[in-house]
């Protein structure tokens, strides 16, 4: 899971960048777009399967359930938009600008998506409580959806011109977004720590316990021992 969505967060990293496009055209520039939001869909696919199991848990069982199948939802709406830009570029050699920009409705999803990861969250007032491994992944996950958010803004056409708000922004935002979900993504696949799952949650705090425990009776035993 963290492996798809690390290799789908790079596609979205690199993509809006126009150096990028320069050196590999319009149409590569495209299929890295699409790339990414299939390979999206597939860690979303996984991180479905692995909040299946508590999925009727209260708390944060059922809120990583929830939050797996909107942000799976989310990717579907991105795949549409990112092959409706693709086919565009493949159909249309002459057309020559980034014509992908995040879907109103994959950016819902993301963002609800976010909202309730990080509800569920240990959390002092609005602010996250530091302390532990990746404490900061819900907040960070939310502050990417937040991105796509403004991405999706600033990357509408307004009718009457054909041209987007600001392409820059949408642009940047993007990017600043993608770079997010690299963050959570790559800790996950360094370190196999995730709080998407309430069930690695408990393995986290059994395992916790356990070295508590093991700390102890060492102590014990040093104190115990003779001399």
């Amino acid at each position: 899971m963290a492996l798809l969505f690390l290799a789908g967060s790079a596609c979205f990293l690199i993509g809006p960048f126009p150096g990028y496009a320069s050196v590999v055209g319009d149409t590569a520039d495209a299929v890295t777009f699409f790339v990414g939001s299939v390979l999206f869909t597939m860690g979303g696919g996984l991180q479905v399967w692995i909040a299946f199991p508590d999925r009727r848990l209260p708390g944060a069982g059922r809120a990583a359930w929830w939050a797996a199948v909107i942000q799976s939802l989310g990717t579907l709406f991105f795949n549409r938009t990112t092959y409706q830009a693709m086919h565009t570029a493949l159909s249309s050699p002459e057309y020559n600008k980034l014509v992908w920009r995040p879907d109103m409705l994959g950016s819902i999803c993301f963002l609800i998506s976010g909202v309730i990861a990080y509800r569920a969250s240990k959390r002092h007032g609005w602010l996250p409580v530091r302390g532990g491994r990746g404490w900061w992944q819900p907040a960070v996950n939310l502050l990417g959806c937040i991105f796509f958010g403004i991405s999706c803004v600033a990357g509408h056409v307004v009718p009457s011109t054909g041209s987007m708000l600001d392409q820059a922004a949408s642009n940047w935002n993007t990017s600043l977004g993608a770079g997010c979900f690299l963050a959570c993504a790559l800790f996950t696949l360094l370190t196999g720590w995730t709080l998407k799952s309430a069930r690695f949650r408990r393995l986290r705090k059994f395992r916790e316990v356990v070295e508590q425990d093991a700390e102890e009776h060492l102590a014990h035993r040093r104190e115990a021992a003779p001399g």
